[in-house]
């Protein structure tokens, strides 16, 4: 997996401070996104074991009170992206208790693949759906598309 930002300490995508990770890889290259550099798999860096060992430091640093993990791009469920982020969100839930996870894709939550499901298994919230610019609607929480729905999963 690539990715294209990590931000330690966000506050904008998602709830409390957060980390959050920007992956590479969308196939749903919806107009009008606001990230397209996102958009191939192969762009930004490779998702190292020293990145994903750092975000679960910074989750567990008790010195910033991070409430828990966005993940956003590119697309976190894109097929080449499932391994690595499957192991990401299995290590914070293990090492990391009481951080949530939020999770923005391009996929609904009914059209989820199997190995799609083992990662939403995991994680308190996905934001499904592709951006849709004719639906923009900037007073929208967490979503750019009004076609777009936030899941409460755990």
């Amino acid at each position: 997996m690539n990715y294209h930002k990590y931000y330690p300490v966000d506050v904008i995508d998602g709830p409390g401070t957060r980390c959050t990770l920007f992956v590479a890889g969308c196939e749903h290259q919806c107009p009008g996104c606001y990230n397209k550099s996102t958009w191939r798999v192969d762009s930004g860096f490779p998702f190292t074991s020293e990145l994903e060992d750092q975000i679960i430091a910074d989750l567990q640093d008790t010195r910033i009170h991070r409430q828990g993990l966005t993940l956003s791009g590119g697309d976190p469920l894109h097929p080449h992206n499932l391994s690595a982020v499957l192991h990401l969100v299995q290590r914070v839930r293990t090492e990391c208790p009481g951080k949530d996870i939020w999770v923005w894709t391009g996929y609904t939550l009914d059209s989820l693949t199997e190995p799609q499901q083992q990662v939403t298994s995991l994680i308190n919230v996905l934001i499904d759906g592709k951006f849709v610019q004719d639906l923009r609607d900037p007073a929208l929480i967490w979503r750019g598309s009004s076609n777009q729905v936030v899941h409460y999963l755990r």
